[in-house]
């Protein structure tokens, strides 16, 4: 017969659940995933970039030219050619600029990308400040003493003064000018702009002595030796002295001035 024993309220089956399986994969399984996602990155965004390079956007579409007096607007979009679609993103706008400063009456440029398609360009032209006489030919000088332009009928208005001697016998040829003749030249055309009033009085001006510039006053036949600074204050000092000198010596040819601060006038006349 069989016999049931009474169950003991004090134990308790404990509830075990099966362990999970554990599922292991291939460590490079996984890098290969990755590897693939980062290419795939990789790709999207180098598509992404041509696209985006060649959209309408991004190419030069047009040239935005400012600044310009002498020179005329079109003659510099003419240096830029080429330029005009090319992409915004990669254009080399500084070769760019350095094509347009080879241009006579450029003296400085700035370009800039204004977005969508735009380049802007901004021109600083030179301003002639004299007339230089070289090898029986005239051409207008700015303040640095560069060679702008020939000098002929459609510069009529310029009321400048000559300056001679700028490159000198030993000039070598291709060479148009010395450049320590052209920096005092500009030297002098630079520091008479400071008195406008005087400037308009000079008429020539003479560089052959690096030294010693040589002003001639309209009006005044007089070789006025200014050395080689204050220009201005060395002219105003002649025109103050000229009535009292003139009436004293008579037929002057030259007078300098260049020991003024020693209160000392040399003057001398025709023929001695």
């Amino acid at each position: 017969m069989p016999v049931s024993a009474p169950a003991d309220k004090r134990f308790r089956r404990s509830h075990v659940h099966p362990g999970r399986k554990r599922s292991w994969m291939p460590s490079w399984r996984g890098a290969a995933i990755a590897v693939v996602a980062s290419a795939v990155v990789i790709y999207g965004v180098s598509r992404a970039a041509g696209i985006a390079l060649t959209a309408e956007a991004l190419t030069i579409t047009k040239i935005d030219v400012s600044g310009t007096n002498r020179m005329a607007a079109g003659e510099a979009v003419a240096l830029l050619e080429g330029l005009r679609g090319a992409s915004m993103v990669t254009a080399d706008l500084e070769g760019w600029r350095q094509k347009l400063l080879e241009a006579p009456w450029v003296a400085d440029v700035a370009i800039r990308r204004v977005f969508p398609g735009t380049v802007a360009v901004v021109i600083s032209e030179r301003v002639p400040l004299g007339i230089g006489r070289i090898a029986d030919a005239l051409y207008l000088i700015d303040q640095e003493g560069t060679i702008i332009d020939e000098f002929g009928p459609k510069y009529a208005e310029f009321d400048l003064p000559i300056i001679d001697n700028l490159a000198g016998r030993g000039a070598k040829q291709g060479v148009p000018v010395d450049p320590k003749r052209a920096a005092l030249a500009g030297r002098v055309l630079t520091d008479l702009q400071r008195r406008p009033d005087l400037a308009r009085q000079v008429s020539q001006i003479d560089v052959s002595n690096v030294r010693d510039a040589v002003v001639i006053l309209k009006d005044d036949p007089a070789l006025i030796h200014v050395g080689d600074d204050r220009f201005v204050d060395r002219v105003q000092a002649y025109l103050d002295l000229a009535p009292r000198l003139h009436e004293q010596v008579p037929n002057i040819d030259y007078v300098d001035l260049r020991f003024t601060d020693n209160e000392r006038v040399f003057v001398g006349t025709a023929g001695k």
